[in-house]
């Protein structure tokens, strides 16, 4: 099975023209066995926080704490749920006719596509200069608290390793992915805009080479197909019971004290309001 087409240029060059379309099933397939294998996973998974009687002692230390604690603000709840909404509007316009669902789909596309793009330049500014640049990102410094995660998780709860600050490994994990999916799907992206009639940019289908055009489908192909994968992921755990304290301040933005001590490391993450 070829994972990528080809074609011959005028000039009788081997060139890529696309990805295969087979991805996109075995993305949507693969999704759907992830959860499956999670699931069965959590059945015998120990998913363990933080002891009840260790919560209750850290509630007895820290009496300043507020009853609710500001996890996302307004700015960044209404950031997530743009880009939410933009990215599914891409997958369904990117996907439905694949699967024969025939309509008007391009103009819905790429304006689904600036969206997403001018959410995300928002979130990098907004990210930088208000909100806590560096505790979303996963480094060296992290390699005790994913070893101490892994040992909690073969049921070693008294091990001694940090708890996470703000954003547990799995966020951190998964917002590096999208990061790097997305920041993709938007460069290539940008770049089609002048393989179709936007009335923003004149249409030149020569502006780059085949070769290079190629590779721009090919990596918006690829990120694409990615992406069904990494939605079926995020929305499947926003679902799940031991994650709807999450979910649920994504909508309303804040968590209890309880929860906040509970799942958080209160000395990896501070100022809290």
């Amino acid at each position: 099975m070829d994972l990528l087409t080809t074609a011959r240029s005028p000039w009788g060059e081997s060139i890529f023209t696309h990805i295969s379309w087979s991805l996109f099933w075995a993305s949507l397939v693969g999704g759907l066995l992830f959860l499956l294998a999670h699931g069965g996973y959590m059945l015998f998974s120990q998913h363990r926080k933080r002891p009840s009687e260790e919560v209750d002692q850290l509630e007895r230390e820290r009496t300043g704490l507020p009853a609710h604690i500001t996890r996302h603000g307004f700015v960044a709840r209404a950031f997530h749920w743009v880009m939410a909404v933009s990215m599914l509007v891409l997958l369904f316009t990117a996907f439905l006719p694949i699967v024969g669902v025939r309509f008007a789909w391009v103009q819905w596309h790429w304006m689904a596509g600036l969206l997403l793009t001018a959410s995300v330049l928002f979130h990098i500014f907004h990210a930088t200069f208000v909100l806590d640049f560096w505790s979303i990102w996963v480094g060296p410094k992290d390699i005790p608290e994913i070893k101490a995660e892994v040992m909690r998780e073969m049921g070693r709860e008294d091990y001694p390793g940090p708890r996470p600050g703000k954003y547990p490994l799995g966020n951190r994990l998964y917002h590096l992915a999208v990061m790097v999916a997305g920041l993709t799907v938007i460069g290539t992206g940008i770049m089609m805009m002048w393989r179709v009639r936007t009335g923003l940019v004149e249409r030149n289908p020569y502006i780059f080479s085949d070769i290079t055009w190629g590779l721009t489908y090919v990596g918006h192909g690829l990120m694409g197909v990615g992406f069904v994968g990494l939605v079926i992921a995020h929305i499947y755990f926003a679902l799940r019971p031991e994650k709807l304290w999450i979910t649920k301040a994504m909508i309303f933005g804040t968590i209890t004290r309880r929860e906040y001590l509970e799942n958080h490391d209160p000395d990896r993450w501070k100022n809290v309001a």
